[in-house]
C-alpha cells in the first residue's frame, strides 16, 4: 500500500494494519514535503529524526499508541528537540533542546513530527504575509492571503501532505487560516494544552492549536497533546463540569457599525445558518458588542505590551531578518504604562461579566470565522489596518475564555475561503466538536457521552472491589481497562477496611498501574466526589495513551511510611500476593 497526499489519521491506521513499513509510509511523506510549495516549510523536512523514530516505533508496535506511525508539522515557534526554532526570524534561530509539552505527548501516543511549518514571525499577525521565509499559497485562490500566523501549518494540512498540524492561537492564528484553507480548525481552550517550549505572543492567552481535515482527527491530536503541566504555570488542572446540551446557538443579532462581514461571506453565513435551523438548534440573538470590545484590548490596548516582554529585546536587538511590521508593533509596544494594563485588567473584567451569563445559556456563539476575503495585495498595501479587520470575530475567544472550533462554511462540496466558527464557555471542547461534525455531516462519536464524566479508579472502586458499587449504584457506566503512564507510585495505605491503595505522580519515575475508567452523569459525578475524603483526592492522572482524566490520588501525606507496592502493577494484582501469603 503505497502513501498517497490526503490521508487521514485512519488511513495510516489501515496502512500499518495491511503490513505497511513506517520507515517507508514515513519516507514518502518525507519526500512530498520537499517538493512542497515555497513558504510552507522552514527549512528542510525533518528526514534523520523523523525515520529513526519511525524505526524505533516498528520495533515497538502500535499497542497503546493512538497516533501510531502519524506524522505532523510543527510550527516554528514550537520546539522539536534537536531542531532549529525561528519564530519566522532568521535571527532568533536556536537549537531547541528538547520538545515542547504538546510534541512530546504526540511522539508518547506515536506521532511523529516531520518538518516546521511557517508562521508569522513571533506570532504577530493573522494575515500570513509576515515571514522572510516565503509566502504560503492559499490553497484554494491564489490571489487571497494564506492566514496566519500558523500559515505554513494550514497550508500543510491544506494541501494533503499531512494529516494534522499544530499551530498556535491568540488572537485567531489557529483558525483564520484553517478559514481561509477550507480546513478545520481546533483552538482548545486557554491552559488546556501546555505552552512550555513555545516561543510565546501574549503567554497567558497562547493557546497550542491543532489543524485537520477533519474534527475527528482534530480532536484525536488535541486530545493526545493535552493536559496538565506541572512545569508551566499557565497550565490548567481542571475546567467547570460540563453542562448537558440545549441545542440553542448564539447567532449576532446586529453587526455592530464597521463589523459586518463581506457579500461573500455573509451570504455563506446566512446559508449556514438556515441548515443550523434545519438540523433543529434555536437560534438566539446576542448582541456582540462586548466580545468586539474585548477584543480591541489585544491589539488596540495596553495588553498588547505582552508582545513586548515576550520578543521585545529580539526586537531591540535587531536581529537578521526582522519584519517591518511586526518590529514596528512591538516596538510601540512598550509605550504603555503599569496603569494602562491596569485599566485594561478593570475593563476585561466587565466584559467578562457581561458576556459569562449569555454563554452559559447557550451551547455555543456561532459567526463566520473571518469578515472578509483578504487579497495579498491588500494585505501588503494596509498591512495594519486588514490584519485587524482579519481578526474581528477571533481576537477575543482567548481573553474571554472560550474555545473555539472552525469547519468550512459550505456543506455542498463546494470549497470557499472562509469557515464556520463555533465558540464555547472553557472546557466545551467535546460539546463544539460535536456541534462542527454535525455541521458538516461527519460522523462523530463523544470522548464519552456529552452528558457523562470520565472517572479513573485504581483500588476499591475497582470492578468486582468493595467500593464498585458506589459508582454503579449512581449509574456509573465501565468505559475501559487501561495503566497509568510510568510515571506514577502506587502504595498500601494504612487504615481500612476496606484496604485502600494511594497513587501518587512521581518525577523521578515509577511504573504503570493497573486502572479502570468509569463514566458518570454530572450530577451523579458529583455526587460521588463528595463521599472522597482524606487521605484520598480527585486530582489529574495522566494514562498510557498520553491523555489525563480526573481520577483517585494520594494526598502526599498519606503515603508518608506507606508500603511501597508499585512493582506489582495494581492493585489486584498486590491483593493476588496477599492471598497466597
Amino acid at each position: 500500500m503505497s502513501w498517497e497526499p490526503g490521508w487521514d489519521i485512519g488511513s495510516y491506521a489501515e496502512a500499518y494494519r495491511a503490513g505497511a513499513s513506517v520507515r517507508d509510509v514515513i519516507g514518502a511523506v518525507l519526500e512530498a514535503l520537499t517538493a512542497a510549495p515555497t513558504g510552507v516549510l522552514i527549512g528542510e523536512p525533518l528526514r534523520e529524526p523523523a525515520l529513526e523514530q519511525a524505526g524505533t516505533l516498528e520495533l515497538r508496535g502500535s499497542d497503546g499508541l493512538p497516533l501510531y506511525g502519524v506524522p505532523f508539522l510543527v510550527k516554528d515557534n514550537i520546539d522539536v528537540g534537536g531542531a532549529p526554532t525561528t519564530a519566522g526570524c532568521p535571527g532568533f534561530e536556536y537549537i531547541a533542546a528538547g520538545d515542547a509539552t504538546v510534541v512530546a505527548r504526540l511522539r508518547a501516543a506515536g506521532a511523529i513530527p516531520v518538518g516546521k511549518a511557517n508562521l508569522d514571525q513571533f506570532a504577530t499577525g493573522l494575515v500570513g504575509t509576515r515571514s522572510p521565509f516565503g509566502l504560503p499559497p492559499n490553497v484554494l485562490r491564489a490571489d487571497l492571503v494564506p492566514g496566519g500566523s500558523s500559515s505554513g501549518s494550514a497550508v500543510g494540512v491544506a494541501l494533503g501532505l499531512v494529516p494534522f498540524a499544530l499551530g498556535t492561537d491568540t488572537a485567531g492564528s489557529g483558525r483564520v487560516p484553517a478559514a481561509l484553507n477550507g480546513i478545520v480548525g481546533w483552538k482548545p481552550s486557554v491552559g488546556r494544552a501546555s505552552g512550555r517550549g513555545v516561543v510565546p505572543a501574549v503567554r497567558r492567552f497562547d493557546c497550542p492549536s491543532v489543524f485537520a481535515r477533519t474534527v475527528a482527527d482534530a480532536r484525536r491530536a488535541a486530545e493526545a497533546m493535552s493536559g496538565p503541566d506541572d512545569d508551566e504555570p499557565y497550565s490548567r488542572t481542571s475546567f467547570p463540569m460540563a453542562s448537558s446540551p440545549t441545542r440553542r446557538l448564539g447567532i449576532p443579532a446586529a453587526w455592530p457599525e464597521g463589523t459586518a462581514p463581506d457579500a461573500d461571506v455573509l451570504g455563506w453565513f446566512e446559508e449556514a445558518l438556515e441548515r443550523l435551523a434545519d438540523q433543529g438548534y434555536e437560534l438566539v440573538p446576542v448582541g456582540l458588542e462586548p466580545f468586539f470590545a474585548a477584543g480591541d484590548l489585544l491589539y488596540g490596548g495596553p495588553l498588547v505590551a505582552e508582545r513586548y516582554v515576550a520578543v521585545g529585546d529580539a526586537v531591540a536587538a535587531g536581529l537578521v531578518g526582522l519584519h517591518p511590521v511586526v518590529s514596528g508593533i512591538i516596538e510601540q509596544a512598550d509605550k504603555w504604562s503599569a496603569a494602562d494594563a491596569y485599566r485594561a485588567e478593570y475593563q476585561l473584567a466587565e466584559f467578562r461579566r457581561a458576556v459569562d451569563p449569555v454563554m452559559q445559556r447557550l451551547d455555543a456563539l456561532v459567526l463566520p470565522a473571518t469578515p472578509t476575503l483578504l487579497t495579498i495585495a491588500d494585505a501588503i498595501t494596509e498591512p495594519v489596518t486588514a490584519n485587524m479587520r482579519l481578526g474581528r470575530y477571533t481576537t477575543f475567544a482567548n481573553l474571554l475564555d472560550l474555545a473555539a472550533l472552525v469547519v468550512p462554511i459550505r456543506t455542498d462540496g463546494v470549497a470557499v475561503p472562509a469557515g464556520l466558527q463555533f465558540l464555547g464557555v472553557a472546557g466545551s471542547e467535546d460539546l463544539l466538536a460535536g456541534l462542527g461534525a454535525e455541521f458538516i455531516g461527519e460522523s462523530f462519536t463523544p470522548t464519552t457521552s456529552a452528558h457523562r464524566v470520565d472517572v479513573v479508579v485504581v483500588g476499591a472502586h475497582l470492578s468486582g472491589q468493595p467500593l464498585n458499587h458506589q459508582l454503579t449504584d449512581l449509574g456509573g457506566e465501565f468505559v475501559r481497562a487501561t495503566t497509568t503512564s510510568a510515571d506514577y507510585l502506587l502504595y498500601r495505605l494504612r487504615g481500612g477496611p476496606p484496604l485502600k491503595p494511594g497513587l501518587v505522580r512521581s518525577a523521578t519515575g515509577g511504573g504503570a498501574i493497573e486502572v479502570e475508567v468509569w463514566s458518570l452523569d454530572p450530577d451523579s459525578f458529583g455526587r460521588f466526589v463528595q463521599q472522597v475524603s482524606f487521605p484520598l483526592a480527585i486530582g489529574p492522572i495522566e494514562l498510557a495513551d498520553g491523555t489525563w482524566q480526573a481520577g483517585f490520588v494520594a494526598q502526599p501525606a498519606a503515603v508518608v511510611g506507606a508500603d511501597d507496592i508499585t512493582a506489582v502493577g495494581g492493585w489486584r494484582a498486590y491483593l493476588a500476593t496477599q492471598l497466597h501469603a
